[in-house]
C-alpha cells in the first residue's frame, strides 16, 4: 500500500518522539511511512525514513482556520496534499486538532453528501470494545440531521474497526427517557428512531444514554454535538487520569504494592490513551487519524497502525456509499 503520511512536526513531543514512533511503525508493523517537515530537523533522526519537505509548522495554539490558509508550505497541508495527490494512503498528526481537520477538508474535501465531518474517538471500556463517541470536537453547534449522519458514520467505523455486526447506536442526553434533554436532542431521538434511520448502516438505535453509560458494554457508538462530546472526552480523560494516579499512589504504601500493581497493569494498559491509536475524522475523502497532543512514539505506531487498517477495511468507501444510499 502506498505510505501513510506523518506529520513530524505535529504534537508537545516533535520531532524526536513523532519520529521515534514512525521509525517504529516501520519496522514493528511493516507500514510503510513517510514524514512530513523541515528536513533540517528531521534529517538527524530520520534514518532512511523519505521525508516530504515542508518549512512551516502550526503551532499548537495557532487559529485553525487563518493557520491553514496562510502557511500553505506548512507539515499539516502538506500531509493532506501528499494523501488528495495519491502519494500516501493516510495522514497522521498529533497537532493542531483544529488545523489538523482544516487541511483534512481543504485538501481532502468531504464525502459527498456529508453535511459535516466528525471526530469519532475510541473511550476504552474494560473487558469489551471501546466505545466511539462522537462528535468529539469538531462541531460545537449541531443539527438534528447531522447528528442522525453521525450516527451512520461512526456505526460504520465502529464495525470495521472493531468488528461489531451490528453496532448499538446510543444518544448521550441527561436521561434515557425520550422526552429527556434539549431540543436538538429531542428531534435526533425522533429521527434516529424512524424505521430505517440505521439501516444503511446495518446498526441498532438503543435509545438515549447517559453519560455514565459510555464506559459500559451497553453501547457501541455514542452521538452528540461536539461541544458535549469534547467536554465528555476531557472528563473522562481527566477522571481515568485521577483515578488510576490515586490508586497507585494508595497501593504504593502497602505490603502488596508490587504484586497489586502487576495486577493492575493489564487494565492501565487498556486505559492508556496512547494504546487507542487516535480518533479518525469521519467525514472527510480520506483516512485522516487525529493523535492527542502529547502524544509518545508509541502513540504514533498504533495511530499508523489504525490508518493502515482503516485505509485496508475501506472504510472511506463504506462511508460513502451509505451516505450515498441515505
Amino acid at each position: 500500500m502506498l505510505p501513510v503520511a506523518i506529520d513530524a512536526m505535529g504534537g508537545d513531543h516533535a520531532p524526536a518522539a513523532i519520529v521515534e514512533g514512525a521509525r517504529r511503525a516501520a519496522v514493528e508493523i511493516g507500514v510503510p511511512v513517510v514524514l512530513v517537515g523541515r528536513p533540517e530537523d528531521l534529517d538527524p533522526l530520520r534514518g532512511d525514513l523519505e521525508v516530504v519537505a515542508a518549512s512551516q509548522v502550526i503551532g499548537m495554539d495557532a487559529d485553525p482556520g487563518s493557520s491553514v490558509r496562510t502557511m500553505k508550505d506548512s507539515s499539516l497541508v502538506r500531509a493532506a496534499e501528499a494523501v488528495r495527490d495519491g502519494r500516501a494512503s493516510a495522514m497522521v498528526s498529533a497537532g493542531n486538532t483544529g488545523a489538523t481537520m482544516a487541511s483534512a477538508l481543504l485538501r481532502l474535501g468531504r464525502i459527498k453528501g456529508v453535511a459535516r465531518p466528525a471526530i469519532a474517538t475510541p473511550i476504552p471500556v474494560p473487558g469489551s470494545t471501546p466505545t466511539v463517541l462522537l462528535d468529539a470536537g469538531a462541531n460545537a453547534e449541531c443539527q438534528p440531521q447531522w447528528l442522525v449522519q453521525f450516527a451512520q458514520m461512526g456505526a460504520i467505523f465502529s464495525r470495521e474497526r472493531y468488528g461489531i455486526a451490528e453496532p448499538r447506536v446510543g444518544l448521550l442526553s441527561i436521561g434515557e427517557e425520550p422526552t429527556k434533554g434539549n431540543p436538538l436532542v429531542k428531534e435526533t431521538h425522533a429521527l434516529l428512531a424512524a424505521a430505517g434511520a440505521l439501516d444503511r448502516a446495518s446498526a441498532r438505535f438503543v435509545g438515549n444514554v447517559e453519560g455514565r453509560d459510555i464506559m459500559t458494554p451497553e453501547v457501541d457508538v455514542v452521538v452528540t454535538d461536539g461541544f458535549t462530546g469534547n467536554v465528555a472526552l476531557k472528563t473522562l480523560e481527566g477522571g481515568m487520569r485521577s483515578l488510576v494516579t490515586a490508586v497507585i499512589e494508595g497501593l504504593s504504601t502497602t505490603d502488596v504494592a508490587d504484586a497489586a500493581l502487576g495486577a493492575l497493569l493489564p487494565l492501565y494498559t487498556t486505559l492508556d490513551p496512547d494504546q487507542t491509536g487516535g480518533a479518525m475524522l469521519l467525514g472527510v475523502d480520506g483516512v485522516c487519524i487525529i493523535s492527542h497532543g502529547s502524544s509518545s512514539a508509541t502513540a504514533v505506531v498504533n495511530a499508523t497502525r489504525v490508518a493502515s487498517e482503516m485505509v485496508q477495511a475501506g472504510v472511506v468507501e463504506h462511508l460513502r456509499s451509505a451516505v450515498a444510499s441515505a
